[in-house]
Formats: C-alpha cells, structure tokens, sequence
C-alpha cells in the first residue's frame, strides 16, 4: 500500500521550478521584473554563454535588508501583495516563487544595499543550500548572479538549447521589458560585449523603432484608442512593411509582456486583406485595462492572461490597427530596390543606328492614347467610377507640385504608370493600385461594413450543433444579422439559417455557420464572418479591377492617382504588395553619377 507523505521542501522547489524557470531567459525575466518592481531607474544585465553559465541583473531600486534577503528566498514570500486582492496586483511579478525555484536548481548570489543604508549584505545559495552570507560592498540597489543553471539536474540540462539560441531568448525578454518601460535605462552585456543601451525617459515610438527596427520609424502609424477605461496605444507597421515570421509583433497589457492568443488573432484579423498569408505585421501594442478586467494570474510564466471582456478588447485592437492603417498608410513602404538600380547603372549603351542622338526612336503609333479616349465594354464599366473624375487630370498641363503622387507621364510595358512629382518620380503598379480602390468602394457601398445585404434561403436550412454552440449562435444573432447572417433557434441542438450574406452566397451554409460557432467559442465575437466578407470582398475586387497589359489613357492614369491619394490603405494592394514606389531626385542623381 502507497504511503501519502509530505514532499521536502527542496524537492518541492525543484517541481516549481520546472514551471517557472523553463531556461535561462525565464530565470532572466524573472529577475528584471524584480528590478522593475523593485523601482529601478537603470538596470544592468550580464550573460555568459547565453545565461547557461551565468546571469547577472544588477539595479538601482529600493535594494532589501538581510532578514528580506533570507525571506525572499523563501516560496510564497513577496512584498508586492500587501493584501489579499490578487486581482488589483500592479507588479509584474506577485508570486512569491521566482527566487527560491532559481535557488533551487543553480547557485545564487543575492546582494542588496537599501537606500540611505551605509551596509551592504550578501548571500549565497547553491541548489537550495545556505553557503554563505555576510556584508558586501556595492552601490544602493540589488545585484542577482545565478550561476550553472541546472548543472546538478543533468535530466533537465540536456534538454537546453545551445549557447546561441538561450542568448537569442534571452535577448527578447530583454527587448521586450525594455519597450514596455520607456521611462526606464537598459544595458545587456553578453560575454563581455554591450549588446543593448537604451536610455530612461524616451518616448514609446522612439524606444519601439530603437528595439524593433529603425525603419520602423518611417513605416508606421501611431494607434491611439480609448473606450471607457480600456487604453490602446501603440506603434503599427505599414502593411508593406512586413516579415516572413511573426517574431516581431510585440503585445503588452498593463506594462506586462504577454503572448496571448487572442491578441494575436486580432492582430492578424485587422491586417487580413492586407497581408499576404505567409507575411505578418510588425507591431508593438499596449493595452491599458483596469486591474479587474484582466486575470494575470493564469500561468507561473505570467505570459498568459484572461480578459473580463474579451469581445471589447479584440474589437478595440481591429478597430484601432484599421483606423490608424486607413488614417495613415496611403505610404508605401518600399523603397526601390537596390540591385534593380544596380542593373539599371549597369545595362550596357545601345548606339543609335541614325548616326545621330537627337534622332528620335519611338513611333507615333507607340504614344499613349489621347485623353478623351473611351473604354467599351468591360474595360468602361470598370475604369468608369475613375474616368468621372478625371476632368482635372485631363487637361493639357498639370503641375507635378499640386498632387503628392505626381502626374502622369506615360505607361511603362502597359503594367506601370509613370509620374511626376514634385519630389521624385513615381512608379505606379496599374492593377495592384486599382485593385484596392475597387476594394475600398465596395466596402463603402455597406458591404462588410455592418449593412450588408442578405441572400435569403427558398428554404431554409437546418444546421446540427452542440447546444452550447446553439446558445452563442443565439446570443450574437443580432450582431450576425448586421453581416447578412439571419439565424433562427431550431430546437436544443440546431439553427435555422433563412439567410447569408450576398457575397457568400455559393457557399455552404452550413460550414459557415459551423465555422462562425467556432470562432465565437474561442474569440467570443464574430469578427471570423466580417474576415470572410473581407476575403470575398477582396477577390472580387482582384477580378473586377484593371489588368495589367490594359492600355490606359492619360486622363485614366492620372484619375486613378487622384483617387489613390484620398483613398485609406492605397499603399498597398489587397495582398500586402506596394501599389507604387517612388525614385527620389537624389537616387535618379545617383543613377547618372551626378552625386
């Protein structure tokens, strides 16, 4: 017969261990949030062999007495829960178990000078056992090493990655809690190489382009949004601007660097008609919600968290990222393309064959078309929400100072527009351009914007569910009937569908609604509905839009710029692509060694 006994206190560490310090970069952010908790202005960290052989977070906070050394390195002892409201917490760490798990599985030296004390003191534990203790000499603040991590449990150090990849952890969290405290200075050493400085009191924008990416700074918007006490603000990428990896999408709520998945899914259904399906955005967003909307306290890690109104808070990101996208982004992102103007500086000279440079070479029958030529059939159809507005564009001269994109020039392999500008010269993508504006004036017509029209069902459809996939689908049928989704209750375990959307009309009812019922079971909003509206939306606006090989008229050309300069996302196409990149006077100087 089993014997239920107590577990020693040691072994009990090591289990909790096992959650809370995972590799070296757990124990890494453990210890910063201490130092920010700890209200430090500068902190200083130091790694060797990417934190395998040693970790050290040095900081200029409140710094502790010896008896809160000793008691720090007890399990359940924190000074950051004065109560019992857990669910008001402010820190970023509450638990209480950091500092003995680290102590448990490596050796630590822990020493602390308070503030306007003359005397330090210092204490060393190796595996969960006291070496030593006594004063130490250093500034006020709080200095941690932790050394061989894991070295006395080899079951856990094999499982470790190497070197390089536990640095590359490392230096996200690092990045991470630095860009979530821009009041305050960062340095990371790693094998005595700075890697990392940033000074305190920055500004959010200026710290995200300095830890993310200094272009990013000419590539994004500012999102600001506020509804109630919910708070969002941030930094967000220009849809051209964009990586093959999610990586650099950095969220935080309340100060606190999480990796939730609802925030991600918002993230992804704000740029789903303008990314392509392999590329992600780059971002940094910060969510301020009051202390009882949000439950931190999910997993040791603290990297999870839970909303009190998850519909809110996914709403906000979608809505946010697309009100700062469309205010914002009419920008491309792209720069030409180094290796493009390499080959243009390197094509070989072609003589003239009329033994004269002045001779010309094109034929007339080669120009462009006359501005009052028509389009017939389709080709009209579709450019006519375009021509209507070219009278402007049409006459004989138009300075290249009065429009941000230039005028028409002329038409490069009936693909490209060329223009003017005031400033450079302007490469347009003909069908890339025009296929998001066709796509803005669907959905300003009220498709996918909350009015649009329904396809109803001859005869209804009856879908099977479970009956609490039924009892959602019901709650939200009011918000679905906005999309052109009319749903009935059809006993305990089914809905009745007497209509879909216009645009979904040869689709399944049934997946559709089975699909819906999914994402209200893991997002609680029907956001996935408006995403397929989006999609379809986009597609018909890639099959009723100019082709390229379309020969346009100056008139059209320079209609179809107007219209992309007061359009929302006109920088890119609904794929993510540039719709137009621009050659500035100094590059055109560069291709000519002028400069």
């Amino acid at each position: 017969m089993r014997v239920i006994r107590r577990l020693p206190e040691t072994l009990i560490n090591r289990i909790a261990a096992g959650e809370v310090v995972e590799r070296p970069a757990s124990a890494l952010k453990e210890l910063v949030e201490n130092a920010i908790d700890a209200g430090a202005v500068h902190i200083h960290v130091r790694l060797s062999e990417g934190g395998l052989a040693m970790i050290e977070v040095t900081d200029d906070g409140c710094g502790m007495r010896p008896d809160e050394i000793a008691l720090a390195l007890e399990r359940h002892a924190t000074s950051k829960l004065p109560d019992e409201a857990i669910e008001e917490v402010e820190t970023l760490g509450f638990r209480g178990e950091a500092l003995p798990s680290i102590a448990s599985v490596a050796q630590v030296t822990i020493e602390s000078r308070p503030q306007g004390s003359a005397d330090g003191w210092k204490r060393v534990v190796d595996n969960g056992t006291l070496l030593s203790e006594g004063p130490a000499a250093l500034p006020p603040g709080t200095r941690v090493r932790v050394e061989h991590l894991f070295e006395k449990i080899p079951a856990r150090r094999k499982f470790l990655r190497s070197a390089r990849s536990e640095w590359a952890a490392a230096q996200d969290v690092v990045r991470r809690l630095a860009m979530a405290r821009p009041d305050l200075g960062f340095t990371l050493e790693h094998d005595g190489r700075r890697a990392l400085h940033v000074q305190p009191d920055e500004t959010l924008e200026a710290r995200v382009a300095q830890l993310v990416a200094r272009e990013l700074a000419g590539n994004s918007v500012a999102v600001d949004l506020s509804r109630g006490d919910y708070h969002l603000v941030g930094v967000a990428g220009l849809p051209t601007f964009n990586r093959g990896m999610a990586d650099h999408q950095y969220l935080f709520v309340n100060g606190r660097p999480v990796k939730d998945r609802l925030l991600i899914g918002a993230v992804r259904g704000a740029y789903a008609d303008m990314l392509a399906r392999d590329r992600h955005a780059v971002l940094a967003l910060f969510l301020q919600v009051p202390g009882g909307e949000v439950d931190v306290n999910v997993h040791p890690a603290k990297t999870e968290v839970r909303f009190r109104d998850p519909q809110l808070v996914r709403g906000m990101i979608v809505s946010g990222l697309r009100h700062a996208l469309s205010s914002g982004d009419r920008r491309s992102a792209q720069a030409p393309s180094a290796s493009a103007m390499a080959a243009w500086q390197a094509e070989p000279i072609v003589p003239v064959q009329q033994g004269s440079i002045f001779t010309p070479t094109w034929r007339p029958e080669a120009r462009v078309s006359d501005a009052g030529q028509a389009w017939r059939g389709y080709e009209q159809s579709v450019l006519a929400p375009i021509a209507g507005r070219a009278e402007q564009a049409s006459e004989p001269v138009v300075a290249a100072t009065q429009h941000p994109l230039g005028v028409a020039r002329g038409q490069v392999a009936n693909t490209y527009i060329v223009a003017e500008a005031e400033d450079g010269l302007v490469i347009v993508d003909q069908h890339a351009a025009h296929e998001r504006l066709v796509l803005e004036r669907l959905r300003a017509g009220g498709a996918g914007q909350g009015a649009a029209q329904s396809q109803a069902l001859l005869i209804g459809e009856v879908v099977e569910l479970e009956e609490v996939a039924c009892d959602r689908l019901e709650e939200a049928s009011a918000k679905l009937a906005e999309f052109g989704l009319v749903l009935e209750r059809f006993g305990p375990g089914a809905m009745l569908v007497r209509a879909i959307p216009a645009a979904l009309a040869k689709g399944d009812p049934a997946k559709l609604v089975a699909d819906v019922a999914d994402d209200l079971a893991q997002n609680g909003d029907a956001l996935l509905l408006g995403e397929k509206l989006d999609l379809i939306l986009a597609t018909m606006a890639c099959h009723g839009s100019v082709r390229a090989g379309r020969t346009l008229s100056v008139a059209e050309m320079n209609a179809l710029l107007r219209e992309m300069e007061v359009t929302p996302r006109s920088g890119q196409c609904n794929h993510g692509r540039p719709t137009w990149v621009k050659l500035a006077h100094g590059d055109i100087e560069k291709l000519f060694g002028r400069k």
